[in-house]
């Protein structure tokens, strides 16, 4: 049942700060806020208590760099030709971060952002590390060589070699997104005129490949690793799309044994308790600096993980576990805690943030905006129930694995999934959960089809599109083959700069050096006065 959100109408009426925090690839169905028994993720449970959680939330796009780019957009990918893991996100797109600097605050960003192209900042005025994955055109798909052209180099090595460890790459990355994001926070506090500010905090956990520290891989009981819900689905039983998958990411390659099933997903498990205790300390930071009172708290995921459901791994559909994300806004002393049902995805934070600025300064948005504003949901206003007919999400696929463009339809209880060139998919999630059931081309069902195929075609059309994307992928492929051999190779990835020359001690100046460790004290205290 769904609960209504009141507005919550103490404290002062002035633009919140927003701290925008993201997982990378954490699916909805995996997190106990999100009804999973095992998995252990303390902060965000209570996070999930203090907030307004949206229970059918979706990406716009199940792989991460469209997905990020059409959130921080609030369009949808194809819109802004966001079509692969190598499109280049235009410098002239506005973003969140642009509107939310034209009115009036700091925007910064820790972490990943999977930026494509020579702008590294899309209206950022800092950003705080690097990426962590490419920012040039190597990962272009190549639709004419089929699903198994593998420009990423995916495969089921991930989950054979899954398990604990002492070290990995994106550990070294978490920690260093962890500690930046920590250290500007307490920046923020003793710099009051950089408020309101909008921050965003990116982690690349609990993305594949699926290892975890030892500490979190001792958490779970290894035996007591709950199998997938759906087992394993015959090649010759699966949709097309899963076949073309099941090929681009190696299936027919390897064996995967039940033991290596069990290995990933704990790993899996594992790599949630570790960003939870990294999320865990960002959001303590906050409340140590006095800063959360002021501050909105957007938690949400770039798209999901299939975790072996059935048969299935990592993302690039539209099942649940896939494209259903976690997403939850808190700031109690405003937003009461709820349950939201409706169907809300990613591009819907960009409309509700400008709404939140415009109690400092109204922005309009200079672009048409596919996404409609949460504030509605989050006060209460609007009907939060999962049947609200102004709530229908459109999630789209065309990146690396597939041979086609697909489309996805999210309306009531309805999924309706189409790609061009194959027959569609029809679920009623409601009746049946695990979408096992095709009800596409039954005349029973014939009128809700044609309903939601008219309401997918509506701004997208699937041949011109189909078309648009082989140009863009021809285009690319030959900027990636004429400078990946040059020694002029243009390197896009983002170079972050410290300016050690106003940190600590620099020089005597006129006050010396013990007033300026005095300011960085935080609370300030204010300097004693000698008795003579």
């Amino acid at each position: 049942m769904t609960s209504t959100p009141t507005v919550q109408t103490s404290g002062p009426n002035k633009a919140p700060n927003i701290l925008l925090v993201m997982a990378d690839q954490l699916a909805a169905p995996a997190l106990p806020a999100y009804g999973h028994r095992q998995v252990l993720a303390p902060h965000l449970d209570t996070l999930a208590r203090q907030a307004v959680v949206f229970d059918s939330a979706y990406c716009n796009f199940p792989i991460c760099a469209p997905s990020r780019f059409s959130m921080l957009s609030g369009r949808l990918p194809h819109a802004i030709e966001a079509y692969d893991n190598a499109s280049e996100f235009p410098a002239a797109t506005p973003t969140m971060a642009h509107y939310l600097r034209h009115a009036g605050y700091r925007t910064i960003l820790c972490g990943k952002m999977h930026f494509i192209g020579p702008d590294q900042l899309h209206g950022y005025e800092e950003r705080l590390t690097t990426d962590i994955y490419p920012a040039d055109f190597a990962w272009t798909p190549d639709w004419t060589k089929g699903p198994g052209h593998r420009p990423t180099g995916v495969s089921m090595r991930p989950v054979v070699e899954s398990g604990p460890c002492i070290r990995s790459m994106q550990i070294d990355y978490d920690d260093e997104v962890e500690y930046r994001a920590v250290q500007r926070l307490h920046d923020l506090a003793r710099a009051p005129e950089q408020q309101p500010f909008f921050m965003t905090v990116s982690f690349t956990h609990p993305h594949p490949p699926f290892v975890a520290p030892q500490r979190h891989w001792d958490l779970y009981p290894h035996e007591a690793i709950e199998p997938p819900r759906v087992g394993e689905i015959a090649y010759e039983d699966l949709d097309e799309h899963s076949r073309w998958l099941y090929v681009a990411h190696a299936q027919n390659l390897y064996t995967v044994t039940p033991e290596h099933v069990r290995n990933a997903r704990h790993a899996y498990f594992a790599m949630i308790s570790y960003v939870d205790e990294k999320i865990g300390s960002v959001l303590r930071t906050l409340k140590e600096t006095g800063l959360a009172d002021d501050t909105v708290v957007v938690f949400a995921g770039d798209h999901g993980e299939m975790l072996g459901e059935r048969g299935m791994w990592f993302k690039q559909c539209f099942f649940e576990w896939s494209a259903r994300v976690p997403l939850m806004v808190s700031m109690p002393r405003r937003f009461q805690p709820a349950r939201v049902a409706a169907h809300v995805s990613l591009v819907d934070l960009l409309p509700t943030f400008l709404d939140l600025a415009s109690e400092a300064r109204r922005v309009e948005a200079v672009d048409a905006l596919d996404g409609r504003s949460l504030l509605p949901l989050l006060t209460g206003t609007e009907d939060g129930a999962q049947g609200n007919p102004a709530r229908t999400v459109i999630s789209e696929y065309s990146s690396e694995g597939v041979c086609a463009a697909s489309r996805m339809v999210r309306q009531g209880r309805h999924k309706y999934i189409f790609t061009r060139g194959l027959p569609p998919l029809l679920f009623d999630l409601q009746a049946d959960p695990d979408e096992l059931d095709n009800l596409a081309g039954r005349p029973e069902w014939a009128e809700v089809e044609a309903a939601l195929h008219q309401r997918l075609v509506q701004d997208w059309e699937p041949e011109g599109v189909h078309q648009r994307i082989l140009a863009s992928q021809r285009r690319r492929l030959f900027l990636a083959e004429v400078t990946g051999s040059s020694s002029l190779y243009p390197n896009w990835a983002y170079q972050p700069f410290t300016d050690e020359s106003k940190r600590f001690i620099r020089g005597s100046g006129a006050a010396g050096p013990t007033s300026v460790k005095a300011r960085a004290r935080f609370p300030y205290v204010e300097p004693v006065k000698p008795d003579r």
